[in-house]
């Protein structure tokens, strides 16, 4: 196990192969799916391929990141950053299990990938997504310091994009 990052109450680590069947039961649930714009796994074979080949640890040095509650070991689901280069835009996202939704999980998660990012990876600007509706995720974007943006279309998704500098 990598751990990356130890907040008050979660771990963050390096997703693996190991993670297919908890990857697979997240992105099953048609909740937590509404505003991602990404489609469910199919199986637990077909996330432990995406797992297995998920490569921006090795690429960039960071990525999406299972968050672990450390009481219990639970896997809550992922927070972390990403890269795209197509945008030149390095973003926070995050994605929990809708039983720990609520917990500020979230919130705690996030605040810490930001700081790494600015501190440990040297980004200057770290930007977030959501869909309008997703009135959540938004909150959290906000309560992390990131400011609106611009509304933008990705993919054919309208999503609003919210932003933050390193101070």
């Amino acid at each position: 196990m990598t751990k990356i990052l130890e907040t008050p109450r979660l771990l963050l680590r390096e997703m693996t192969p190991d993670d297919a069947e908890n990857a697979y039961i997240l992105n099953s649930d048609p909740e937590v799916m509404r505003y991602t714009g990404d489609d469910p796994f199919k199986s637990v074979e077909e996330a432990r391929e995406f797992l297995a080949n998920y490569e921006s640890y090795k690429k960039y040095g960071f990525g999406r990141w299972a968050v672990i509650l450390k009481e219990t070991g639970e896997y809550l689901g992922w927070c972390g950053l990403k890269y795209t280069p197509e945008l030149d835009e390095f973003d926070i996202g995050y994605r929990f299990m809708k039983k720990f939704w609520g917990y500020g999980y979230a919130t705690e998660a996030a605040e810490a990938c930001l700081q790494l990012g600015f501190n440990q990876f040297g980004m200057n600007t770290i930007v977030g997504r959501a869909m309008p509706e997703n009135g959540a995720s938004i909150r959290v974007l906000e309560k992390i310091g990131l400011t609106y943006l611009e509304n933008r279309i990705t993919d054919g998704t309208d999503e609003v994009i919210y932003v933050k500098s390193k101070s």
